[in-house]
Formats: structure tokens, sequence, C-alpha cells
């Protein structure tokens, strides 16, 4: 008996070890989301079609609660995290405001299947080792960006 209570022990100290922090997993939050609600506007202002612009607007609206959510979780760990594009995004959305029609449209679907799935990646990641503070944000996120990786897989392009 106190030998499977030691080894209860020593998985879950390897797996608390193999979390991200707290602080740096609010900051890859509070920043990824920030980015998706900054893209969602440019998305939805200048898509080519009628279904990118649309999805412009999920990302506006579902990140942007996204966002409150973790600066929430933030503000109770006493936390000061700016929110700021990361560093994909801003070349990403350099990339977005020289392409029109169609080539931006393809664009959008290329850089959000990437983006989401590796968000997804993180996010799991965090579910099986992070903390109490934030297992349940990662894993209430996590459907929506299922969500948002199908919608733009299914995007023209």
């Amino acid at each position: 008996m106190l030998r499977s209570i030691v080894f209860i022990a020593a998985l879950a100290s390897s797996a608390a070890a193999a979390a991200a922090p707290p602080a740096q997993f609010l900051q890859v939050a509070i920043r990824g989301n920030f980015s998706e609600v900054t893209l969602g506007r440019l998305i939805q202002s200048r898509g080519s079609g009628a279904a990118v612009r649309r999805f412009g607007g999920v990302l506006v609206h579902d990140h942007s609660i996204g966002l409150a959510q973790a600066q929430q979780i933030a503000a109770r760990l006493h936390l000061r995290i700016a929110p700021a594009l990361t560093p994909e995004a801003r070349a990403e959305q350099l990339r977005l405001r020289h392409l029109g029609g169609r080539a931006f449209d393809r664009e959008v679907r290329r850089y959000m299947v990437l983006d989401h799935r590796n968000d997804i990646r993180e996010f799991r990641a965090q579910v099986r080792s992070g903390d109490r503070a934030t297992i349940g944000y990662a894993a209430a996120s996590i459907p929506v960006m299922r969500r948002h990786l199908a919608y733009a897989k299914a995007l023209p392009g």
C-alpha cells in the first residue's frame, strides 16, 4: 500500500514538473487570444468570401471570451500580463495586409489551421500536466479551438 502511494506521489510530482507554470501558460493564453481577436478583426473586414468574414467574426467573439477568462485567472493569481500580439501573429498580420481577394482567404485558411493545431497541442499538454489554476481553463478552451480548426479547414482555398 505504501509503495503504491509513493509511486502515485512520484507520478504526480513528475507531471507537475512537466507543466508550464501558471504565469507562463497564462501569458501564452492571453497573447494568443489577443492575437486571434486582432487577426479576426482584420479577417472580418478584409476577407473576400462571406465564409471567411464570418470566420473572422467567430474568432473575435470566441477569443474575446477566452481573453477575458485568462485575464481573470491572471488577476486572481496577482499576475500582470499585458495583451500583445505574438511574433507569429504580427508576421501574419503583415502578410495579410499585403494580400487581397482569394489569396487573402487562402492565407487565412493556411495560417489558422496551423495556428489552431499548435494551440490545441499546447493546451492539451497543460490539461495533462497543468496546475489547478489553469487546467479547467485549458480544458474548456480545447473544444472551442477544435471548432475553429474545423471551420478553418472548411474555408475555401
